[in-house]
């Protein structure tokens, strides 16, 4: 099981702040201090460009940003090869919208996602519709259950790319991905999946899931800002066409023409964070000794004392599914009061808790609410921080009545 205490030791934000209650993971998580060794280390002793030169430092430097690729690669049963580092999920997401939706669909083709989607797998479809002149079709959402009604006829012959979030990240709801791919598959649809809100707190496996694409963000799961990766099929990333050209991502170069070169680095044109992907590899390797088995275990416990806490207090509304059924994000309001409000009220008391539209307007226009505040856990939160949470919210209902 994890032992949060013993984990917040990893963490130099909680030795700094010792009083701090941070509850906005799902915005982005602490980094620990192997992460941030990592950084300063390449940066003080083999900081260099990659795959430039034949010298010490550059193949120090570009040994470690490969190897970085096969860490992430571990963490969700994927090959290195197939695993494209990004500056984040939107970037990957546009990556396979303009290299694969821009040459793929066709006028009257169809786009399936689902009202729940964060803007980052939302936008890119619906302009991706408008774009190609395709129909985007949406997958509801149960007002009063907060799942996806999944009706498999959504999905037909003229679908050509079906894009889901694996859990959501206003409502935390864990979507049923594989059997939605099962689906997509048995039409010829492509699969994009969203896990920005999955793989730092859920075990994923993208052989056992089918899909075809997979994306997620460096700084949601330990990584620092500015790093992401797309995991593609191999068959596909070598069939597609790269989504930014330049140096770096070519094998040769002719006046005519131009030869790419070998996945994934035809997808990573000029010179990348390289720092920040050689970290990201560390921050993979970290949760992965964890035990992404246990990393989920805690924050089902974490969500559910801190659930039925909230159900008690009378003038609090909950958004979502039961425990079991969502990973570690709570959004709720409280009656007749700004979730701005509310979210700066519990920062006066030392609690980091998110507030707004959360990147998910269609959603919020379909629930009927303009906002929320939002409250998520991770490996390094503890029952005790729960119960402070509980205590606070209810002082500061108490204020406003």
């Amino acid at each position: 099981m994890i032992d949060a205490i013993k984990i917040r030791e990893d963490f130099p934000i909680f030795k700094n702040s010792p009083s701090l209650i941070y509850l906005d993971s799902a915005a982005t998580s602490q980094r620990p201090e192997v992460v941030i060794d990592t950084l300063k280390e390449f940066y003080e002793n083999y900081n260099s460009n990659i795959h430039r030169g034949v010298y010490s430092l550059s193949f120090e430097a570009s040994r470690r940003y490969e190897k970085a690729h096969y860490k992430v690669a571990e963490l969700i049963n994927a090959e290195g090869r197939e695993i494209v580092f990004t500056k984040n999920t939107t970037e990957a997401i546009n990556l396979v919208a303009y290299a694969y939706g821009l040459y793929n669909i066709k006028e009257g083709d169809e786009i399936v996602t689902t009202i729940m989607e964060h803007h980052s797998n939302f936008i890119p479809w619906q302009k991706m519709a408008e774009l190609r002149k395709a129909n985007l079709k949406l997958i509801p959402v149960n007002k009063s259950t907060c799942e996806l009604e999944f009706d498999e006829r959504i999905i037909t012959e003229k679908t050509k790319i079906v894009a889901l979030s694996l859990a959501s990240n206003f409502m935390g709801t864990i979507n049923p991905v594989k059997e939605i791919i099962k689906v997509a598959k048995e039409k010829g649809s492509i699969t994009v999946v969203d896990a920005a809100q999955a793989v730092p707190h859920i075990p994923v496996d993208v052989k056992d899931l089918g899909c075809d694409f997979l994306a997620a963000s460096g700084h949601k799961m330990l990584g620092p800002t500015g790093t992401g990766f797309l995991y593609g099929r191999k068959e596909l990333l070598e069939s597609i066409e790269p989504f930014i050209m330049g140096g770096g991502m070519i094998e040769d170069v002719t006046v005519e023409d131009s030869k790419w070169a070998e996945i994934p680095w035809k997808f990573e044109a000029g010179t990348p964070d390289i720092a920040g992907g050689i970290a990201l590899g560390e921050a993979a390797e970290y949760l992965k000794n964890l035990g992404m088995e246990d990393i989920f275990e805690h924050e089902k416990k974490l969500t559910s004392v801190c659930l039925e806490k909230m159900k008690e207090i009378e003038e609090v509304e909950l958004y979502g599914p039961a425990p079991e059924k969502r990973v570690g994000v709570i959004s709720f309001n409280v009656k007749d009061a700004d979730f701005h409000d509310i979210a700066g009220m519990l920062d006066s008391e030392g609690v980091c808790a998110r507030s707004g539209r959360h990147c998910v307007h269609p959603l919020l226009n379909f629930l009927g609410i303009e906002g929320s505040v939002r409250v998520s856990f991770y490996i390094y939160n503890t029952e005790e921080e729960i119960e402070r949470f509980i205590e606070i919210l209810k002082k500061i209902i108490s204020y406003l009545k």
